[in-house]
């Protein structure tokens, strides 16, 4: 994740933290807590008194699509939805905050995105009857059975190569192998969030000085999304890349590419997060969705989409990279892996 203007966002967090507006009248926290067996006839007769439920999210337009016309179908709740980035989600949050508009109900984005609004205090935490499904690594505890958000998809990111590029015996099998002499002046990087994360995990499980070894292997860099570097590694312009992602490679090989993804020791889980507003508009239709996101209908829904589940055994070990880190800690590990690949790439 990029974060824009680092000084912008602490300034609106320096804002919010000294402002406290009213709580809604049906606080989404004891809400949650003091439904019982009937949880979703209560929530979905109020939800339908509250008419519509809106959603602010970074998943990608398929999925968000899906889940949003599976769950207005089901339930009869309208879902109006906004797409973006951090770069758009953040000050559109801020501002509706700031000038006490409380617009969206639920934020589905990455961990960066909401360490910040729940650092200014923005979000509910809740609880949810699915939530005994998901490990606790998965759970961003609130503390007393609550949470923050919930991993509701991952997208896991790892090595992909062109089978036409790259003779067998050179693929690599683990991080160890891209020193191979035959991957020299092959390997290439996103520079984006996915490359930082790419040599965090490397980081993580060889280390600094291993990492350093990769300049002699002439390490191109790309300003381009993850997508438009699978594409480069499925055209051959680039041999192998250990910054892409499993759902792309997946999508590229039924089409008939000449590419294979295979996990490393640990492969990078880019996880979406399912949260609350504090001050949710419509807070029945908020848990109701919830619910429904973190269930197995949700689930089905993402996994159709190529996107792995928390609750799942994916066969190989996830790495978050935000795992058991506080916002401030996240970006000191982000800025160090950004200077460790800048260090041995070339543009």
């Amino acid at each position: 994740m990029r974060y824009g203007s680092r000084a912008l966002l602490g300034l609106m967090a320096g804002v919010l933290f000294a402002w406290a507006p009213a709580l809604n009248a049906a606080n989404v926290t004891e809400l949650s807590r003091s439904l019982g067996k009937d949880r979703e006839q209560t929530l979905l007769a109020e939800a339908r008194k509250e008419g519509k439920l809106v959603w602010y999210t970074s998943m990608a337009g398929t999925n968000y699509k899906a889940l949003a016309k599976a769950f207005q179908e089901k339930y009869g709740i309208q879902v109006e939805a906004f797409r973006g980035s951090s770069k758009r989600l953040l000050p559109r949050v801020f501002g509706e905050a700031e000038s006490g508009r409380h617009i969206f109900d639920v934020l589905e984005t990455t961990p960066p995105t909401l360490m910040i609004v729940r650092d200014a205090k923005l979000l509910a935490p809740y609880t949810s009857p699915r939530l005994g499904t998901y490990p606790d690594i998965a759970k961003h505890t609130a503390g007393k059975g609550l949470v923050y958000w919930t991993t509701d998809r991952e997208s896991y990111m790892s090595l992909t190569y062109n089978k036409k590029a790259i003779p067998p015996d050179a693929v690599p099998r683990g991080f160890g192998g891209l020193v191979h002499p035959a991957l020299k002046g092959k390997i290439g990087l996103a520079t984006t969030s996915s490359g930082k994360r790419a040599i965090g995990a490397l980081i993580e499980v060889k280390g600094e000085e291993f990492a350093d070894r990769l300049k002699a292997q002439e390490v191109s860099l790309h300003a381009v999304s993850g997508r438009a570097l699978l594409d480069m590694v499925v055209s051959g312009e680039v041999g192998v890349s250990f910054s892409t992602y499993r759902n792309h490679a997946v999508t590229a090989i039924a089409k008939g590419a000449p590419i294979e993804w295979l996990p490393m020791e640990i492969v990078v889980a880019n996880a979406g997060g399912f949260a609350i507003s504090k001050d949710a508009p419509h807070p029945h239709a908020a848990l109701l969705m919830a619910d429904f996101v973190l269930g197995p209908e949700g689930q089905k829904i993402l996994q159709e989409h190529h996107n792995g589940s928390a609750w799942k055994d994916p066969g190989f070990k996830r790495w978050y990279p935000e795992g058991g880190m506080t916002r401030e800690q996240y970006l000191k590990a982000e800025k160090g892996w950004n200077k460790k690949l800048t260090a041995i790439g070339r543009k």
